[in-house]
């Protein structure tokens, strides 16, 4: 086999593997975190809590949330996460000084399950956009 031919088949086979990987991460509900630190779509909730806010907003089926602190400041314990109905929950915790998230789902037209917390205060909000 002359060396074009291995060349080809190496492309074809990176080729398969990129595509393979891309449909995994679509079907699978796996996180997709906004480059600039915001969800894309319109906002569709809000969860207050004493210490914070979490937002929420949902575009073509995808369902993004952030956590915002009332005060932001000295890093502190925060997080967000979204979870579609069937799906193992996306999550980022850690200590930030403004925000945690943004995560987002692809939920198509499944209910999620909402959850943040800044500091020892949380929201939860159950089951929503069904």
């Amino acid at each position: 086999m002359d060396s074009g031919a291995i060349r080809r088949r190496l492309a074809l086979g990176a080729a398969v593997l990129a595509a393979s990987g891309a449909l995994a991460l679509v079907g699978s509900g796996t996180a997709q975190a906004a480059a600039d630190g915001t969800c894309a779509g319109h906002e569709v909730r809000t969860l207050p809590f004493s210490t914070g806010v979490t937002h929420v907003y949902k575009h073509d089926g995808y369902v993004c949330a952030v956590t915002v602190a009332r005060h932001p400041g000295a890093p502190q314990t925060m997080s967000v996460s979204v979870q579609a109905r069937g799906s193992r929950p996306v999550v980022d915790e850690g200590r930030y000084r403004h925000l945690a998230g943004p995560v987002s789902v692809h939920a198509g037209h499944r209910c999620v399950w909402i959850r943040g917390s800044v500091g020892t205060a949380s929201r939860s909000s159950g089951w929503i956009l069904c």
